[in-house]
């Protein structure tokens, strides 16, 4: 019986290493199949992506502009060449990109690429060339809008820019340095960044697909091929792409480009309040749970504000059924709205909900005076005007509050500190200035290569900045 048994033992322990064996060999076989369904399946998705871009390609254009600088290469031309007819002309080039939106022609594309230029050539897929037309501009947004008499062309399907999500794959496509149709993958890192210093009006789609310069309009598409987002700008120490890139939302550039089609220009509109952000101290203060929504801190005089009953205090948490997360975004929701628009506004007061009905009215440029230039201000890179009576009246200033700067010139010391056109300047080196004249003698006084302290003034509050040239 011990013989038998070790025999047995003996037996089993063969069969176990030849199921072993056996069993090994089928793992080693499923997952190779597993393996090899993987990768056929992304090599199929690779493909198709690869299929849908190329389709997508041919909506995109490349963008070739000049205009013309006066003296040393100034966007802000020098009193000194006014009367001059022999004052020297450069010619400064651009580069950019754009998505063709209409089989007519019409491009989408960023102010900033194509804005104040004197002749703009679009370059399409196949080669072609066509001298374009700009139909409006729009510089609080960075959106523009030109378009080109050509045939047969191939505009790029509209995604839904609400409806993205952080995490989401996508594609940008433009002309970097000049390098055209160029494709860089990247995901949606996220969505509705505001107060990011680049435009007056932010809800951007922040991405780490590499944009650089010449993308600038180009689009940001989603794995369908539909535009999400307009690419506009990169946030970067050293000029060069570090991850972080930015695009106008699609459904914010549809509006803008609408009313440029058929005005030329863009009406906002206009609450005629001044409001601030919640912190957690405020909010338990006012008796709300969180810190969502816009607390308005100022309500103007004869402004469709008050005609409608809000009141300081008040904290907004919707707008059109829309939920309204900070005061970037209530901004935006009544730019988008439009002038003379009704809508329907959700607010919290004393800790109740209250609905409460605006007719907007529209949101009126600065100024419409002439700007004064003088070679302080020109080396500054600014140009500034006095505060036009109805500006006062809206954003609820005292007369002679200051001057409203109309442009800044890109690279400029005023723009390497932030400044931006729609900026009050209250006070020069704590001198109180009242009008344009009075701005311009404080800077005269001065010597600016030991800096400017300016006093910039808004209904929301105040700041101090200094300017040096250099």
């Amino acid at each position: 019986m011990k013989i038998k048994t070790k025999e047995n033992t003996k037996l089993v322990a063969r069969w176990s290493i030849f199921l072993l064996f056996w069993m090994m060999i089928a793992t080693v076989a499923q997952s190779s199949e597993v393996n090899q369904t993987a990768l056929q399946n992304m090599i199929r998705d690779s493909k198709a992506r690869a299929a849908m871009v190329e389709h997508v390609r041919e909506a995109v254009v490349h963008i070739r502009v000049e205009k013309s600088l006066n003296g040393a290469g100034s966007n802000l031309q020098n009193p000194s060449n006014q009367n001059n007819p022999g004052a020297r002309q450069f010619k400064q080039q651009g580069l950019g990109s754009g998505s063709i939106v209409s089989k007519d022609g019409y491009i989408l594309t960023n102010n900033h690429v194509v804005g104040d230029s004197d002749r703009i050539v679009v370059r399409l897929h196949d080669g072609q060339e066509f001298e374009a037309e700009l139909i409006g501009a729009d510089p609080p947004s960075d959106i523009a809008v030109i378009k080109i008499a050509a045939d047969e062309l191939h505009p790029i399907q509209m995604g839904n820019s609400d409806e993205v999500k952080v995490g989401e794959t996508v594609i940008a496509i433009g002309n970097p340095f000049g390098l055209t149709q160029t494709v860089t993958l990247g995901i949606i890192s996220a969505k509705g960044r505001s107060n990011v210093g680049i435009t007056d009006y932010e809800n951007f789609i922040q991405t780490d697909a590499a944009i650089n310069p010449g993308n600038s309009g180009g689009p940001l598409i989603n794995l369908e091929g539909k535009l999400i987002g307009v690419n506009t700008a990169i946030f970067s120490k050293n000029g060069g792409y570090q991850g972080i890139g930015f695009s106008v939302p699609v459904n914010m550039a549809q509006i803008i480009m609408q009313d440029l089609i058929a005005e030329g220009k863009v009406s906002r509109g206009w609450l005629g309040v001044g409001i601030q952000n919640l912190t957690a101290e405020l909010a338990q203060a006012f008796g709300v749970k969180n810190t969502k929504g816009s607390l308005i801190t100022k309500v103007m005089p004869s402004s469709p504000a008050e005609t409608a009953g809000l009141i300081k205090g008040d904290i907004v948490i919707r707008v059109n059924q829309r939920k309204v997360k900070n005061s970037s975004q209530l901004r935006n929701y009544i730019a988008e709205a439009g002038a003379w628009a009704d809508v329907t506004l959700e607010v919290i007061r004393e800790g109740k909900a209250e609905i409460i009905k605006v007719t907007l009215d529209e949101l009126k440029s600065a100024s419409t005076s002439t700007p004064l230039k003088t070679q302080s201000s020109l080396l500054l890179g600014i140009l500034v005007q006095d505060l036009s009576p109805d500006v006062v009246k809206r954003l609820g200033y005292d007369p002679g509050t200051g001057v409203v700067i109309t442009e800044v010139e890109s690279g400029s010391p005023a723009a390497q500190v932030g400044l931006k056109a729609g900026m009050v300047i209250a006070e020069v080196n704590r001198q109180p200035v009242r009008d344009e004249r009075e701005f311009q003698n404080a800077l005269e006084k001065l010597n600016l290569n030991q800096g400017v302290l300016l006093l910039l003034v808004r209904p929301q509050g105040s700041q101090y900045i200094i300017i040096k040239l250099r």
